[in-house]
């Protein structure tokens, strides 16, 4: 049965779930790396396509933007459509000297100071983490990766915050070894541990809080390649 926010039938969305944040990069995933893809929801503009990557079904489908967003559409997916992996193909902002832009990162846990998971189990400052087989997986699909794009495993930050300048914070996460900031990881990882699924989240890089750099648009919308091909092998 279709939920409030998916309209696909069920059987028409596969176990395997790659979830980017825009609707038009599930579209380029779609046409450009699986095989006979078809459109199965499309509510609200947040595009889902089904298809096959090395004769495996897969869905490529978005989750919007933010904690909240990404965790309507995971927790429906696990309760509604038996969905057992999400794998988030995404953007991040490095914070880490260690990454530069288009750097892909594999991120094993995810610091937040969102209060999405502080609501799950008051009191608990709870740990978000990937889950360690498909995190082992992609850290082992990166090594035979053929290109350019250097690959990191480590733990990002995930914010609700966008344009909330924190100096401070950044500082402090970035000495405690957090690689890059995002707004959607911790709060998947919390419905992998809630819904007993698979998450992980894999990044591409796209701008850097110290140096400055930046992709443009069109290149946040087609620079992720690595970190695509990376998440189709698991």
């Amino acid at each position: 049965m279709p939920t409030p926010h998916i309209r696909a039938e069920r059987g028409e969305i596969a176990p395997r779930v790659i979830m980017p944040g825009d609707p038009r990069r599930a579209e380029r995933i779609a046409t450009d790396y699986l095989e006979d893809a078809e459109l199965v929801t499309d509510v609200r503009g947040v595009l889902g396509f089904t298809g096959t990557w090395e004769g495996r079904p897969v869905t490529a489908m978005a989750s919007g933007m933010g904690g909240p967003s990404i965790t309507i559409y995971a927790t429906e997916l696990a309760r509604e459509y038996g969905v057992e992996q999400i794998v988030r193909v995404g953007t991040a902002g490095g914070m880490s000297t260690d990454v530069v832009v288009r750097d892909v990162i594999i991120a094993t846990g995810a610091h937040t100071d969102s209060g999405m998971t502080a609501s799950r189990i008051p009191g608990v400052h709870f740990s978000h983490l990937a889950d360690f087989g498909l995190a082992r997986a992609a850290i082992e699909a990166a090594e035979r990766l053929e290109g350019d794009a250097a690959v990191h495993a480590g733990a990002v930050f995930t914010s609700d915050h966008f344009y909330l300048e924190r100096p401070e914070l950044s500082a402090a996460l970035t000495a405690h070894g957090t690689l890059a900031v995002e707004m959607e990881a911790a709060a998947l990882y919390a419905v992998g541990a809630a819904e007993r699924i698979r998450t992980l989240a894999v990044v591409t890089v796209s701008d850097h809080l110290v140096t400055g750099e930046s992709m443009t648009a069109e290149e946040r919308e087609t620079q992720f390649d690595a970190a695509a091909r990376i998440a189709l092998s698991l």
